[in-house]
């Protein structure tokens, strides 16, 4: 099945001051995403920007694929403006895909801001026994959070001001979460800025916990021809696009 389709806009709504919600309904059939997975996406029908943009899917429905995306450059004002029935080109799913966790693990989601989009489609295909820790810099940069609470599983939410949930950032949650529970054993998963992720694998590592992070790279093509978003692993240098975005925590170099 052809990973370059054609979408017809349904929806494409500012969820608060900074992102939005683009809900796209493909005009052919398209391959099934899995947890984790993204798609170039063209942000306007014009030559300036020429590059599609690499997101996330958010979520599916049996027709609709959507998307969280934040107001960054010119590519993504753009892409605010797309209006209701416009048609825009898409190409995926692309990349790797979160695994299951390992039979007598439980998953331990984390998410920082955006990093959302990537976990909620996972969260949503696993037991109710999950745990998602979510945070953010203020109770305005939460996103979704009426969807994420109909998950209906554990939900601990932190803010950097202490402003909304527990004080302080994600990652200290995290430990103190692993150290008040040390005889559950956890496959932990992560999703959200550079530096949270280093923080969470490296207290992964001091908990002796396996796990899986999503990365985000600036991408050109999004199926590996251009190198252009390589990162250094302990095999070697491995493409974002390709090889990713999701790695296992003792893959990545940080």
């Amino acid at each position: 099945m052809h990973k370059l389709f054609t979408a017809r806009v349904i929806e494409n709504r500012p969820v608060n001051h900074k992102n939005y919600l683009l809900t796209a309904q493909p005009l052919a059939a398209t391959a099934a995403p899995l947890p984790g997975q993204f798609y170039m996406i063209e942000t306007a029908r014009s030559l300036d920007p020429l590059l599609k943009r690499p997101f996330s899917y958010f979520r599916r429905t049996p027709d609709t694929l959507q998307f969280l995306y934040a107001l960054k450059g010119k590519g993504t004002a753009l892409m605010s403006t797309l209006a209701t029935g416009q048609e825009i080109r898409v190409i995926g799913p692309l990349g790797t895909g979160y695994p299951p966790p390992p039979k007598g693990t439980a998953p331990l989601l984390v998410a920082g801001g955006l990093g959302i989009a990537s976990l909620f489609s996972f969260a949503e295909t696993l037991s109710k026994k999950l745990c998602l820790l979510y945070g953010a810099r203020c109770r305005s940069d939460f996103l979704m959070l009426d969807e994420v609470d109909k998950l209906g599983c554990e939900v601990v939410t932190c803010t950097d001001d202490f402003s909304f949930g527990k004080g302080g950032k994600v990652t200290d949650v995290v430990s103190d979460f692993l150290s008040s529970s040390p005889k559950k054993r956890y496959t932990l998963y992560a999703c959200g800025p550079l530096p949270m992720l280093a923080a969470v694998s490296d207290t992964a590592r001091r908990h002796k916990i396996r796990g899986f992070v999503s990365l985000e790279e600036n991408m050109a093509c999004g199926f590996g021809a251009c190198l252009g978003c390589a990162v250094r692993t302990v095999r070697g240098y491995k493409r974002v696009c390709k090889e990713g975005p999701v790695f296992p925590i003792e893959e990545i170099v940080w």
